[in-house]
Parts: structure tokens; C-alpha cells; sequence
């Protein structure tokens, strides 16, 4: 020990020599301005002039490995320098700066926002060699470089958290001296040892989608969903979005933030579903891909918290600043709480957690407060940002605010570290860097005192995003400084010293309330409600309609419209509409006028159910706008029930009394049974012509007058007939008696024998001429009486 205190007493540590140069250069600065005025001071333009030349090149630090190194490590740094300048740049060297331990949280965000160089700010480098040499980098090329170094030459004194900076120096044509030309900082967590207090880590691993399912369902027994799009199948398929999160969640130790409809949709899809193609719809092909991502999850979330957010995720902040005075709102947060946990359960077969509200950012105010535990939530999850302390140190997460409501206030650089593109390798490791170093700062902050600190990521996390957060939570495994604790475990600790005064409502961000959801939203949504509750009274089978609508009007409160209010608004409109149009499927049927003759009669009107169900609890009204004129069953109007099987229609018959010639307006409206409007009325006009004794009499000698002249045809007809009879058996006998004058005696002597025997064929043929079939000829005067009561008559 007493050779490695000489060995560090001879050789300073690149900490201890940045500090000392540092001390050096301010207290002779004051004296070389004394006894050199002409000579400019580091502050003048000479230095801002340095700082501005020092971006010709771009150093990007693609890994840094390990991101918290100990004793006994080697680390490695891999990154890319770029000349971005005009120049080429020779005799250029890569070198590491490690600066002096950062000794809070505002420091370590001040030192990560710098990105320029600063002579005598900037740590010097360690030199020897630890460098790369470039010996010319051509403008507009980028060369890749490795720098490895054994943490025993980092200098490294005490834990912490210290400033790590990779610069390249090198001359231009313009300026042949060596000068840093780009630089980029970094931070690393050094730990080598466990702490006595370690922070408990609480981190939300959210599995939250945007809204994919319609309201729509097929006509068959199995109501088949459709489906907006099939998005939600990349997300779920191997390299997607979904399946990262499962993938990498499944081995961290994590707290799981799900929103129930994405398991609904997923569930769902396993099973044959239909997706949107423009104006039709084709079937769904993903169910493979569907399946296996739940059984994947399901295996992920098995020995982890599990926190179930209302069905759909909604809005909380949208509800509560425009949503709540609009009647019907805030009972359906209750009922997409209340569909949470069911749906869990069934889906993953475990029993999620129900009591925690996630506003947007973790932004609340007290508006955003009450309604977040309207539905029973106790723990609302809100962000340092937003619920502010004024202490020297970061508090405990949890604060009871009275009432049964804890404020869960996750922190704001933790839970923001990640967001952003993470596209570039770069900016991924930054990122975890910058996790890691506050994680650690926390526990330094107060040693001695183990606090709980939680941290709510982005509700949707890209893919890269998702492979940085668990890159840094692996980084966390160790244990050194932070162990994991579950939500409901970290809401039940607080600090006495934390603020518990919740935000006022002037202090809401002005860009989260534009993103809102507007209060003529909540009303659409309400008419669509309301739409639902008359139409649902009336079917059979109402389970087959309720329970898609109503997931499509939770869908419709999503936190996940947020910034794309245009399709908020279409996916609004179709869910009406749809609704729309199965409530016209039940229908009354135009009709005609009529005309109503006489003192009473019968007036039919039809009503027809085009839905595949039946329908029930209808009442069939009929209203005549003068009952002194035409009448009906009471003071002028009556009712009928109505019962129609799906794919039917009903003829509803209702009487009527004339009392007055005249048109008469008739209104036929559906009700359901509580008296609510069904539909649009009908109206019809009945012509009312009331039939006197007069009429009757002068109808009665029309009909009498059209029966003479049938009997007075049929009768000229029958002796017209008789005639022509009578006619054709005169000309047949005079035929006969001239063959037999042609025929001779021997013709005689052979019909008989002498005169008697022709006398008797004459008497023989006069009988036969006058047999009873004949018709009888027309001698009498034409008969106009009316035919006898046997006697059909033609008309």
C-alpha cells in the first residue's frame, strides 16, 4: 500500500493532473494579464474562436464496454471520427479524456450537454499509448478507431461518476499546429464495490399499442373482428416493436405496464379475423404470428408484477380537462377499469394489479388527479417534472396526498433517458451511459439512506429505444448500487421530506393540452352512446352488439390519438356510422297514400328487420293528425307491440273510423318500450270519402243495370245458337229425301213391300225430325228479365 501511495504520489492520477493544471491556470491568469496586457486572456475571442474551429470533425462513440467498469477491467471504446470541414486533416490522434468524479445531478446534465472543447475545461488526455494515430483524414471521410485501457490507468480514485471525453487533434493546411478539432463526452459509473445502501429500482416495461380493432364483427356465429389494418401483425412478428419487449423483458427485472386491449386484439387474432382493403375486406393471415406472441408473453410475465391500465388506456388528462361534465364519460373509464383485470386474467392467466392510473408524461394537476381515481385507482403515476421538490437530494417515489391517493412520481431524467430515435449506435450508448451515471449519482446522493425511485419510460417504445433500456438494466444486474423493486412494493414507501402538493392546473403543459382530445370528442362519443343504449333494448341478442361498440367507444378515449387528431376523428365517425347503420336495418316501410271509403277500415303498416337477429320491445305508434275527420283507438292514436324474427317483416294492422270526408296526415313512429324514438317517423296520407245512403243506392242501380245487360247478351247469344241448329236440320233432310226419289222402285221394294211400306218410312222420317233434343224454333219476342236464380250469368 504505502509503494502504491509513493507510486501515486510521483505519478498523479489524469483526474488529479486536470485539477491541478486547472488551479494552476487560475491563478496565473489574473498575473499574466498584470505583466502582459497585449496577451489575450483565455476568455476573449481567441478562446471562442478554438471552441468554434473545435467541430470540424465529428467523433462518434459507437460502444463503451464494460458501460460500468471495476477493477481488473479493460475498457474498450469503438467509434468513428468524420472530417466535416474543407481540409484534410494530417497528423491527427484519437486520444481519452478522463475528467475529475461529478459530484451531482445537475453537474452530470451540464457536462452532457457540452459539445464543444474548452481549453483548460476539458480534462487533458491520458496520452502515451492509449492514443490512435491518423495520419491523414481527407475531407469529407470518416476513419473507425479502437481505444482500449486498463481501468487501473483510468485514475480512478473513489466511486462516482466521472467525465469521459474521446477527442481528435490534428493540423489543417490553414493551421499547421495541433489543435482539438472534435471531441465527444460520455459518462462512466464507477462502483467497484457494492454500496451499504442500494436504491431500489422500480422499472415499467410498458406493453401498449394504438387502437387496431373496428367496431365491426362478422355475421357469423363466431362474429369474426375486423380489423382497421393489419399493423398490429409487424409489431408482433420477430424484429418488431411488440416482440422485442417481450423478448428482452422477459429476462429483466421488470414491472409489466399492459393495456388490455392489446391482448383482447392479439387474442383475437388467433382466431380467423378480417382486415379493412379499401371498401371491402380480406381475411387475416397472422394468427400463427399472433399466437406465438402470447405465448411467449405469457411465459415472460410469469413471477413478475403485473399493472393492468383501464381497457384501451385512456386519456386521463383529456377526460379530466374536457371530458368529465360530459354526462356517460367518466362511467366508462369505470367500465374499462372493471374490464381490465377479466381480461388479463383470461388472456395471460395471472391477476394484474388494477390500482395504479398513468397520465400522459406523468403529467396531473388536480382535475387530472380526481378523475385518474374516479375508477378506483389509489396510485396515480406522475414525473418529477410535473410534481416538483425542492430538495437537495432525489426523494423516495411515493407520496400519500391524502384521500387514499398516492402520487407514485417516477423520475424525469431516468424515465426520459431513452427517448429519441436510438437509431445510431451512438446515440445508444450515450443514452445508457447517461442512465447508468444518474442511477449511481442517486445512491451517492445520501449513502447512508436507501430510497425507491421509479422509472416510466416512454408509453411506446421504438425498437432501438427498447434494446437501449435493457442494455442499461443488464448494465444493473451486478447489484453494485440499485436493486429492483415492483410497483406496488415501491408505492408503499415514502419520503416525509417530499413535496405533496399537487400541480396546479396554470402549470400543465401547454403542448400536452394541445394534444387533447376536445370536448366535442366526448360528445360524439356520447351520441354514439346513446345510440347504443335505444338500440340495444331492442335486440334478442343484444351481447352480440354491446360488447364490440363498447371497446370501440374505449378505443375512442386512447391515450394513443395523441398528436393525430384527423384519425381520432375517422375512427370516431365509423364506429357511428356502423352503428348508424344497423339501427336503420329496422325500418318502417314507405307508404303510399290511401284512399278510405266508408265508415271504417282496416289501415296496415309494415315494419321490416333486416338484422340477422330479432328484434323485441318495439311499440308501432299511429297518429292521425285530425281525429275528428279519421279515428283511431284512443283520441286519435293507437299502438302496437312489435316482434320481428331477424330477416323478416311484420304488417301491423290498426283500425280506423271515418267520421268526415277529407284528406287526413297519419305519423307512424317506433318506440322502444320506455317511450324512446326509434327511427325516423313515417307519414302517409289517408283520403277519407264516406259513403251516404245516396251513393249506396245510385252504386246498387249501376250493378243492377251491368246484370240486364249481361242477361240480355247471353240471351241473344243462346237463339242466335238455336237458329243456326235449326237451319243445318232442314238442309240434311232435304238432302235425304232427294237420294231416295234418286234410288228407284228397287230401292223401295227392297226397303218394303208396296205403298205401306213407304208411307210408314215417311212417317218414320217426320218423327225423326221432331225429337225432343232439338232446339225449339225462335218464334217469341226477345225477354228482357233478369235470369232465373239457377241460371249462371257470364261477366
Amino acid at each position: 500500500m504505502a509503494e502504491a501511495a509513493a507510486i501515486q504520489g510521483t505519478v498523479p492520477s489524469p483526474a488529479r493532473r486536470w485539477l491541478r493544471r486547472t488551479a494552476s491556470l487560475a491563478v496565473a491568469a489574473p498575473l499574466l494579464g498584470g505583466f502582459l496586457p497585449g496577451v489575450a486572456a483565455p476568455t476573449t475571442a481567441a478562446a471562442a474562436e478554438s471552441a468554434k474551429r473545435a467541430g470540424t470533425v465529428d467523433v462518434s462513440l459507437d460502444t463503451l464496454a464494460p458501460s460500468a467498469p471495476v477493477e481488473g477491467d479493460t475498457l474498450t471504446i469503438t467509434g468513428t471520427v468524420t472530417n466535416e470541414g474543407r481540409q484534410a486533416v494530417t497528423d491527427a490522434t484519437v486520444d481519452l479524456r478522463v475528467g475529475p468524479q461529478m459530484t451531482s445531478r445537475s453537474e452530470i446534465d451540464e457536462v452532457s450537454g457540452r459539445r464543444t472543447y474548452r481549453d483548460g475545461r476539458d480534462p487533458a488526455p491520458l496520452g502515451g499509448a492509449y492514443t490512435v494515430k491518423i495520419p491523414e483524414l481527407g475531407a469529407g471521410l470518416s476513419r473507425e478507431f479502437t481505444l482500449s485501457v486498463p481501468v487501473s490507468k483510468l485514475g480512478l480514485d473513489d466511486a462516482g461518476v466521472y467525465q469521459l471525453g474521446v477527442s481528435l487533434s490534428g493540423e489543417t493546411a490553414g493551421q499547421s499546429y495541433q489543435r482539438v478539432l472534435g471531441i465527444e463526452r460520455t459518462l462512466l459509473p464507477y462502483q467497484p464495490e457494492p454500496t451499504d445502501k442500494k436504491t431500489q429500482l422500480t422499472y415499467l416495461w410498458p406493453l401498449i399499442s394504438t387502437s387496431h380493432v373496428s367496431a365491426e364483427t362478422g355475421a357469423d356465429q363466431q362474429q369474426t373482428p375486423v380489423f382497421e389494418n393489419d399493423e398490429l401483425a409487424a409489431e408482433l412478428a420477430p424484429g418488431g416493436r411488440l416482440h422485442e419487449m417481450v423478448s428482452l423483458g422477459r429476462n429483466l427485472p421488470v414491472t409489466w405496464v399492459i393495456d388490455p386491449d392489446l391482448l383482447a386484439s392479439v387474442a383475437a387474432m388467433t382466431e380467423p379475423y378480417m382486415v379493412k382493403s379499401g371498401t371491402t375486406e380480406v381475411a387475416g393471415k397472422n394468427q400463427a404470428v399472433a399466437e406465438r406472441w402470447l405465448n411467449d408473453l405469457e411465459k415472460a410475465v410469469q413471477n413478475h408484477k403485473v399493472v393492468a391500465l383501464p381497457f384501451a388506456d385512456p386519456d386521463l388528462a383529456s377526460l379530466a380537462h374536457h371530458g368529465k361534465d360530459v354526462p356517460g364519460s367518466l362511467s366508462h373509464l369505470q367500465q374499462a377499469t372493471a374490464l381490465a383485470s377479466s381480461t388479463v386474467e383470461t388472456v395471460l392467466h395471472v391477476k394484474p394489479s388494477t390500482d395504479f392510473s398513468w397520465p400522459v408524461d406523468g403529467a396531473v394537476d388536480p382535475s387530472i388527479m380526481a378523475v385518474a381515481t374516479s375508477a378506483g385507482a389509489h396510485n396515480v403515476i406522475a414525473r418529477s417534472d410535473s410534481f416538483r421538490d425542492d430538495l437537495s437530494y432525489t426523494p423516495t417515489s411515493a407520496r400519500p396526498i391524502g384521500g387514499g391517493t398516492t402520487a407514485v412520481v417516477s423520475d424525469a431524467g431516468l424515465s426520459k433517458a431513452f427517448q429519441g430515435e436510438m437509431i445510431r449506435a451512438e446515440d445508444a450508448t450515450l443514452a445508457v451511459q447517461q442512465f447508468l451515471a444518474q442511477s449511481l449519482a442517486i445512491t451517492l446522493e445520501l449513502p447512508e439512506d436507501q430510497r425507491s425511485v421509479v422509472v416510466a419510460p416512454q408509453r411506446m417504445p421504438s425498437t432501438a429505444e427498447a434494446q437501449s433500456m435493457a442494455k442499461a438494466l443488464e448494465a444493473l444486474n451486478a447489484k453494485r448500487w440499485t436493486e429492483p423493486l415492483d410497483l406496488t412494493a415501491a408505492a408503499a414507501q415514502s419520503d416525509p421530506e417530499a413535496s405533496k402538493r399537487v400541480p396546479s392546473s396554470a402549470s400543465y403543459p401547454k403542448r400536452l393540452r394541445e394534444q387533447e382530445l376536445s370536448a366535442g370528442a366526448f360528445r360524439q362519443m356520447k351520441e354514439t352512446r346513446d345510440q347504443l343504449d335505444d338500440f340495444k333494448v331492442i335486440l334478442t341478442a343484444a351481447d352480440r352488439v354491446v360488447p364490440p361498440f363498447t371497446n370501440a367507444i374505449s378505443r375512442e378515449m386512447s391515450t394513443s390519438w395523441r398528436g393525430e387528431p384527423a384519425s381520432a376523428a375517422l375512427y370516431r365517425k365509423e364506429v357511428q356510422d356502423y352503428l348508424l347503420s344497423l339501427t336503420e336495418e329496422v325500418q318502417l316501410i314507405e307508404k303510399s297514400d290511401l284512399t278510405l271509403s266508408g265508415r271504417s277500415a282496416t289501415i296496415p303498416v309494415t315494419v321490416q328487420n333486416r338484422l340477422l337477429q330479432g328484434v323485441d320491445h318495439l311499440v308501432l305508434k299511429l297518429k292521425s293528425s285530425n281525429k275528428t275527420r279519421l279515428d283511431l283507438d284512443d283520441n286519435g292514436e293507437a299502438a302496437r307491440p312489435v316482434k320481428i324474427d331477424g330477416g323478416h317483416s311484420q304488417s301491423v294492422k290498426f283500425d280506423a273510423s271515418a267520421n268526415a270526408n277529407g284528406p287526413v296526415t297519419m305519423t307512424a313512429q317506433l318506440y322502444t318500450e320506455d317511450g324512446t324514438p326509434y327511427g325516423e317517423p313515417m307519414t302517409f296520407t289517408v283520403k277519407v270519402s264516406e259513403i251516404t245512403p245516396t251513393v249506396m243506392l245510385v252504386i246498387a242501380g249501376g250493378v243492377l243495370l251491368l246484370v240486364l245487360a249481361g242477361v240480355r247478351m247471353y240471351s241473344q247469344r243462346k237463339r242466335a245458337a238455336a237458329r243456326n241448329a235449326a237451319e243445318e236440320a232442314s238442309e240434311a233432310s232435304e238432302a235425304l229425301e232427294a237420294s231416295e226419289e234418286e234410288a228407284g222402285p228397287a230401292a223401295a221394294t227392297a226397303a218394303g213391300t208396296g205403298p205401306e211400306a213407304g208411307a210408314e218410312a215417311d212417317a218414320d222420317a217426320e218423327a225423326e225430325s221432331e225429337q225432343p233434343s232439338d232446339p225449339t224454333p225462335d218464334t217469341g219476342s226477345e225477354s228482357s228479365d233478369p235470369s232465373g236464380p239457377g241460371e249462371k250469368v257470364d261477366r
